[in-house]
């Protein structure tokens, strides 16, 4: 294909460094080498260098930290967001934002294509490539690992060397890792055997729930409409309040997570996760949510979660039901005001105590002791009216000798 200018999502590391290379021989063209700082610790001066050294004819750098936790973590959160049970969907939530910044980019410097280091196998191809479409259908989408022949870890590794591309995958570091200020995560090597317990140095973010402080941490996050706003009574911008409660959930050994997933291609994979502040947050969030919300719109909310979270999942940010869904969500967090007090205590969040200007809990009802806004005799004719169609039911069984 014919392209006059590529904008390469490159993280610095084998596969895009291999990436960037092959590009520029392969379409003889400019490449401009993007980088998005979402919260990953980086030597960005050293991922300019790499990229000019590399062959990019421009590296840009985007600071999207900001953008990333009040557009994507925080509506994730204020929908309860999860993958099968478990995953909180930091890789997931991220992509579509570095896609969208990379249309931005290529629409600035008149590039008339895109590209990826995602592989042929990995959830994370369709979710770049979705984002494209759905932005601008008329970028071509140039996706290498569909195309070459460096088809396995050994190739790249000798194709770097030939081009004289440093080598960042060592025996020591063998695993495939997403970091952002959501979670990280670890995929590939001894991880590949589900059997195989984790290395415990493998860890970045979070202390082992052993070592994590024999002394409860208490903490109060307060919640506008579904968002969290202050932590102990601060209020914090979005990205220091994700910063300060991956602190808060790393010493105590909170946000860790092993499974095997289902990807979007069909096949199982198993990764391995931190997420320490997201894993605080969905606790609170969750807890301030059963005072503030009336029991049928939780239930409807509740029974939209697993859609929404696969549609993160499989990459359709930017689709239509997707923006339906997301103000579903949101309109049911007019109420989901208040604050919650958790206990942090060795891999345990624990919510103990919720108050909230707009909770539908009342004491006087619910009080084992004696009151007078409830006559317990009225539950008769509740209980007998529930049961009517079981008591037909029972009744035609009996009839026919059941």
């Amino acid at each position: 294909m014919s392209v006059k200018k590529i904008v390469l999502a490159y993280s610095g590391g084998l596969d895009t460094s291999v990436i960037l290379k092959w590009l520029a021989n392969e379409y003889g063209c400019p490449v401009i080498a993007y980088s998005a700082d979402i919260g990953q610790k980086e030597d960005w001066d050293a991922v300019r260098a790499k990229g000019l050294a590399t062959g990019a004819d421009k590296v840009v750098i985007s600071d999207l930290r900001e953008e990333f936790v009040r557009d994507y973590i925080f509506p994730a959160f204020r929908a309860n967001a999860i993958y099968e049970g478990s995953y909180l969907l930091g890789t997931s939530l991220a992509r579509p934002l570095i896609a969208k910044e990379q249309v931005r980019i290529a629409a600035q410097e008149n590039a008339d294509a895109v590209s990826h280091g995602a592989t042929g196998k990995g959830n994370d191809q369709v979710r770049f490539e979705l984002s494209y479409m759905a932005l601008n259908p008329k970028l071509t989408i140039i996706a290498p690992w569909r195309l070459w022949d460096l088809n396995s870890r050994q190739k790249l590794v000798a194709f770097a060397k030939e081009h004289g591309i440093p080598v960042p995958v060592t025996k020591k570091n063998p695993y495939s890792s997403d970091e952002n200020l959501l979670h990280i995560s670890f995929e590939g090597g001894l991880l590949e055997n589900p059997w195989n317990e984790p290395d415990e140095e493998m860890f970045k973010l979070t202390v082992s729930p052993e070592q994590a402080p024999d002394k409860a941490t208490y903490v109060e996050i307060d919640f506008e409409r579904g968002t969290p706003v202050t932590i102990n009574g601060e209020r914090l911008a979005p990205v220091e309040l994700m910063t300060a409660l991956n602190r808060l959930g790393g010493a105590n050994g909170i946000g860790r997570l092993d499974m095997v997933e289902n990807r979007f291609v069909g096949m199982k994979s198993r990764g391995v996760y931190e997420t320490p502040g997201g894993t605080i947050l969905r606790a609170a969030h969750r807890d301030l949510e059963t005072i503030t919300l009336d029991r049928e719109v939780l239930g409807i909310r509740d029974s939209l979660v697993s859609r929404y979270s696969q549609l993160i999942y499989n990459g359709f940010w930017f689709s239509p039901e997707m923006r339906m869904l997301q103000r579903t969500m949101d309109d049911a967090q007019t109420t989901v005001n208040g604050t919650v007090r958790l206990k942090l205590y060795k891999g345990n969040c624990i919510p103990v105590g919720r108050k909230s200007a707009n909770s539908l809990y009342s004491e006087s009802f619910a009080t084992f002791e004696e009151d007078e806004v409830y006559n317990q005799a009225d539950a008769t004719g509740f209980i007998r009216l529930n049961a009517l169609r079981l008591r037909i039911q029972a009744h035609q069984r009996m009839n026919n000798g059941g």
